[in-house]
C-alpha cells in the first residue's frame, strides 16, 4: 500500500506495539501521547452494555483533561466483570508510570475485537511500558493500522485551517467495518488537534460533527459495545481560544465534520465484505426526524441491502423498508429513484427498472424517496451486504 499523506497537529508522539492479544503477527497496541494536557471531549456508545475501557473513560472525561490513549485490537475486553475494568486500569497505568508527568486519570484506555473474552493483560502491560518508553517512534498512520480488526485499510483523515492567523491542524483515525450503526457508528476513533479551544465549545463541536457523520450510516444494523470517539486539543496552535458562538468555531466545527465525514465514507466503504456505497436520501416528509427514521430503516433492511448487491432494482424493498419504519405516510404519493433513473411514480412502477439495474452497476449508489408531504430530508450511508460479510463474521473468532 502506498503511504498516506496527512498533516500532523503539533505535540503529539505515537508509539506501537505487537503483544499478540488476539494472534501474533501485527502491531495490535497503540498510544498516543501529547506532550502537553489536552482539553478533552468524547462520544461513548449508546449501548446499554458497555466495555470495560468505555465505563473507565465515562468516569475520566468528566475532569476535560487528557494527555494519552493507550488502544489495542483483537479484543474487545467487554462483558468480562470486574476483571475487565481492572485490565483496564492496568493498560492505563502502564502508561502513566512509565512517561513522565502524565497522570493517571488523563489517559484513556480503548479496546476493540472479541467480546466476552479477558485481555491476556500480562502479555500486554509488558509491551505497553516498552511502547511507552519509546514514544514518538511510530507515526499516527501505525497507530491507524494497530487498532485495526476487520478492516481492509487503515482509516486516518486530516485537515488545516486558520484561526486568528495562525494555523490550526485537525487529523484523526478510525477503525471499523462491521457492527456498523447509529447512534452511533460502531468504532474507534482519536482525533487530534493543537487548537486552542475551551471544553464546552470542543463538546458542543463534536456533538454536531458526529451527528452529522458517524450518527449517519450503517453497515449491518448492529451497534456494538465499545464505540468511543475521544478527542484532544492541545492549545499549541496559539489560536485565539475558540468559543461557542463565534466565527472560529463556527469554522473548527465545519473542519471537524469533514474530517469526521471522511472517515465515515471509509467506514462505509470498508464495510465487511460490501462491494457498493449505498447513499439513502429521504425528502418531502414533514419532520426531518422522520426523514432519518425511514432512511435508517432502508439503509438497514437486508432486503435491501442484498438487491443493491445484486444489482436488482426492486423499489418495492424500498417502500416496504419506509412502510415498517413507523413513520405514517401516504404510499400513493412516493416517488422513488435509483441513482436518476425513477423506479415508481405516486407508488406505482415506471417499468424502467432494466436502466435502474444499470446504475445499480456502479460502486456508489443513490436510493432517493420522495414523499412530497413537506420539505424536511435526511441522510444516511450504508453498503450492501454479500455473502463474504457472513464469511467474515462466520469466522471472527477463529
Amino acid at each position: 500500500m502506498s503511504e498516506i499523506e496527512y498533516h500532523m497537529p503539533e505535540g503529539f508522539l505515537i508509539s506501537t506495539a505487537e503483544a499478540a492479544v488476539k494472534k501474533p503477527g501485527r502491531k495490535d497496541i497503540a498510544i498516543i501521547y501529547s506532550t502537553v494536557s489536552a482539553v478533552a471531549s468524547a462520544v461513548f456508545t449508546s449501548n446499554l452494555v458497555k466495555a470495560a475501557p468505555v465505563i473507565l473513560d465515562a468516569e475520566r472525561i468528566v475532569g476535560g483533561k487528557g494527555r494519552a490513549i493507550v488502544a489495542n485490537s483483537g479484543n474487545a475486553n467487554a462483558c468480562t466483570g470486574k476483571r475487565g475494568i481492572k485490565d483496564a486500569q492496568r493498560m492505563s497505568l502502564a502508561v502513566s508510570g512509565t512517561i513522565k508527568n502524565c497522570p493517571d486519570s488523563e489517559v484513556f484506555v480503548a479496546s476493540t475485537g472479541v467480546i466476552g473474552t479477558p485481555l491476556p493483560i500480562f502479555r500486554m502491560t509488558p509491551k505497553i511500558r516498552e511502547a511507552a518508553k519509546h514514544i514518538g517512534d511510530s507515526t499516527l498512520l501505525d497507530a491507524a493500522r494497530a487498532v485495526m480488526t476487520t478492516d481492509s485499510f487503515p482509516k486516518i483523515a486530516s485537515k488545516r485551517l486558520t484561526i486568528s492567523g495562525k494555523p490550526v491542524t485537525i487529523a484523526a483515525i478510525a477503525k471499523g467495518a462491521g457492527m456498523i450503526c447509529p447512534n452511533m457508528a460502531t468504532m474507534l476513533c482519536f482525533v487530534l488537534t493543537d487548537a486552542s479551544i475551551t471544553k464546552d465549545a470542543l463538546d458542543e463541536a463534536l456533538t454536531l460533527a458526529c451527528d452529522n457523520s458517524f450518527n449517519r450510516i450503517t453497515v449491518d444494523g448492529d451497534m456494538s459495545t465499545n464505540d468511543t470517539i475521544l478527542v484532544l486539543a492541545n492549545r499549541l496552535a496559539a489560536n485565539t481560544t475558540i468559543r461557542s458562538g463565534t466565527y472560529g468555531f463556527d469554522a473548527f466545527t465545519y473542519a471537524l465534520s469533514e474530517v469526521l465525514m471522511s472517515l465515515a465514507e471509509m467506514v462505509v466503504r470498508d464495510g465487511e465484505g460490501a462491494t457498493k456505497v449505498m447513499r439513502v436520501l429521504v425528502k418531502g416528509t414533514q419532520y426531518k426526524r422522520d426523514a432519518l427514521i425511514i432512511a435508517r430503516a432502508i439503509a438497514n433492511s437486508p432486503l435491501v441491502k442484498t438487491a443493491i448487491y445484486g444489482c436488482d432494482a426492486n423499489w418495492g424493498r424500498v417502500i416496504a423498508a419506509a412502510g415498517s419504519s413507523g413513520v405514517a405516510f401516504d404510499p400513493n404519493t412516493v416517488d422513488i429513484f435509483f441513482g436518476s433513473v425513477r423506479v415508481a411514480k405516486k407508488g406505482l412502477t415506471t417499468n424502467k427498472d432494466a436502466e435502474a439495474a444499470e446504475e445499480l452497476k456502479a460502486d456508489a449508489v443513490t436510493i432517493t424517496i420522495d414523499f412530497k408531504m413537506g420539505k424536511a430530508s435526511a441522510q444516511v450511508l450504508g453498503c450492501d451486504l454479500t455473502e463474504e460479510y457472513i464469511k467474515i463474521n462466520a469466522d471472527y473468532r477463529t
